[in-house]
């Protein structure tokens, strides 16, 4: 059986703090790390490599967009019926202005209920109607999709890269960029005298003042998985091993009982919970985090290994610098040379 564990933000982003990693009791990890090979690439999302390792080819973004889409239409027709369509994501988010630089926050750090995105959705669609084809979808409280028939898809960042930093260098660029900040201006603008906003705002909650456009494209035609396996909790992940007709779960809650529901080949695990902790520089949180997940995960698979169940375990790592993958086979366990290193010698 082979096990490739996915988890971004394993490492903390900021090498200024090196004393997040002091008196962190990681055993489990730390020895897995040990036995393993390294290899090192330049940073991408979890999007970005999730695509490319299902074969999603870049168009002028990584279409996650049409991809999601399968998921979260589920019954609903109407969404992914329309000919010659085009999608891109039209995500809710907040945005602050903090001295000179306006910081975006997503759904992480926000709760939105399903009648207020499609309370939200309602007003910029009767505002945009006739508007060159253009219909927002909120088929998920907080994935909101935009179909459009005209003008041409804009190069974009991943929503994963503008979390909890300054945007105003990031915004759609290339073809017809003029028209999507400009609808960008007019989004906000409505989303901003908006009832609920002034309601959100006096419970405490953050406004949604905007919208992050991202992820745009067609349904890529073939798709390739190179697992048998997809547990993940991430509609992506999912969304490409659905396009591939392989077997998909939820992540289970540990290790153990993800250890009782499988036998052979290739299982794909994706532990994503690090990655908004790492984003919002949020110390304490990734620390108990990640702690939980070496009781839950890491220890556990440690004894797995030692016990020869894996004929191979990949850790891929993507974070804000690089992308490290980690690799070990059944062989390695042997390797008694190979000696536990503190996290922080991987996370420098």
């Amino acid at each position: 059986m082979n096990l490739h564990l996915l988890v971004p933000a394993l490492f903390w982003p900021d090498p200024a703090l090196p004393e997040i990693y002091r008196d962190l009791p990681l055993p489990g990890l730390e020895n897995l790390l040990a036995k393993c090979s390294i290899t090192e690439d330049k940073s991408e999302g979890i999007e970005a490599w999730l695509c490319r390792a299902f074969g999603a080819a870049k168009q002028q973004d990584w279409p996650v967009a049409p991809l999601t889409l399968q998921i979260d239409s589920g019954e609903d027709g109407e969404a992914t019926t329309a000919e010659n369509s085009r999608w891109i994501r039209a995500d809710p988010v907040h945005l602050r202005l903090e001295r000179d630089h306006i910081l975006l926050a997503d759904s992480h750090v926000f709760r939105i209920s399903s009648e207020e995105a499609k309370q939200f959705t309602e007003l910029l669609n009767r505002h945009f109607a006739g508007n060159q084809g253009i219909s927002l979808f909120p088929l998920r409280p907080d994935r909101w999709y935009l179909r459009l028939l005209e003008p041409p898809l804009p190069h974009t960042h991943l929503l994963s890269e503008v979390v909890n930093r300054d945007i105003r260098n990031k915004l759609p660029f290339g073809a017809n960029n003029t028209f999507w900040r400009s609808l960008i201006n007019e989004i906000q603008m409505l989303l901003h005298e908006h009832p609920l906003n002034q309601t959100r705002e006096a419970r405490g909650e953050l406004a949604i003042n905007s919208v992050w456009f991202w992820g745009g494209g067609t349904l890529p035609e073939s798709l390739v998985s190179p697992y048998t396996n997809v547990w993940s909790n991430d509609v992506l992940a999912v969304s490409l091993a659905s396009a591939c007709n392989i077997d998909h779960a939820p992540l289970p809650v540990d290790a153990t009982v993800w250890e009782a529901s499988v036998r052979t080949g290739r299982h794909l695990v994706v532990l994503d919970e690090l990655q908004g902790r790492a984003q919002y520089r949020d110390a304490y949180g990734w620390r108990e985090s990640i702690k939980e997940m070496e009781r839950r995960w890491f220890d556990p698979l440690w004894k797995m290994f030692r016990r020869g169940q894996f004929d191979e375990i990949t850790f891929t790592t993507p974070d804000e610098s690089s992308s490290k993958s980690f690799t070990a086979t059944r062989s390695d366990s042997r390797k008694f040379w190979r000696r536990p290193k503190p996290m922080l010698a991987y996370g420098k």
